[in-house]
C-alpha cells in the first residue's frame, strides 16, 4: 500500500547523522539525494525520505505515496482526487529524473499533504514525459 513517505526535519544535518546511523544498523542506506531531500532504502529504492525543513514548521504537511498497479490506476487516482476538489500538484506523467519507469501523479489532500500515486514499471506512454 505505502510506497514511500517523507518527514520534514528542523535540523537537517543532525537528522542526516541520526538516520544514516540508525537505519544503517537495520541494513538501509542512502539511495537517492534529490534537492533538499535524502531517500533511504535498499537495492536502489528509497522508501523513507528526510527533507530539510529549516525554513518550515516541523509538523507541516508531509509527502507520502501509494503504490498503483499500473499507469491507468495512477491516472484514475489523479482524476478522482481532482474530481473531489483536490489541488493538482503534478498531473500523471513519467518522472525519469527519479528512475526509468517511474510514473506518478501528485495532489494536495484536504489537510495540505502532498499525496502521490506511483507505478514503477511504466514504459514510454504517448503524451507523457
Amino acid at each position: 500500500m505505502i510506497d514511500h513517505f517523507g518527514i520534514v526535519c528542523a535540523d537537517f544535518a543532525k537528522a542526516q547523522h541520526f538516520y544514516d546511523t540508525v537505519l544503517g544498523v537495520l541494513g538501509y542506506s542512502r539511495q537517492m539525494e534529490f534537492g533538499p531531500a535524502i531517500g533511504y532504502g535498499r537495492a536502489g529504492k528509497p522508501d523513507f525520505w528526510i527533507e530539510d525543513g529549516g525554513d518550515r514548521e516541523v509538523g507541516a504537511p508531509i509527502h507520502f505515496a501509494f503504490q498503483a498497479a499500473d499507469v491507468d490506476q495512477v491516472r484514475e487516482f489523479y482524476d478522482a482526487a481532482v474530481g473531489l476538489g483536490a489541488e493538482s500538484l503534478h498531473a500523471p506523467r513519467l518522472w525519469p529524473e527519479y528512475h526509468p519507469g517511474y510514473f506518478g501523479s501528485f495532489v494536495r489532500d484536504p489537510d495540505g499533504n502532498n499525496v502521490e500515486a506511483v507505478f514503477h514499471g511504466a514504459g514510454p506512454t504517448p503524451g507523457d514525459g
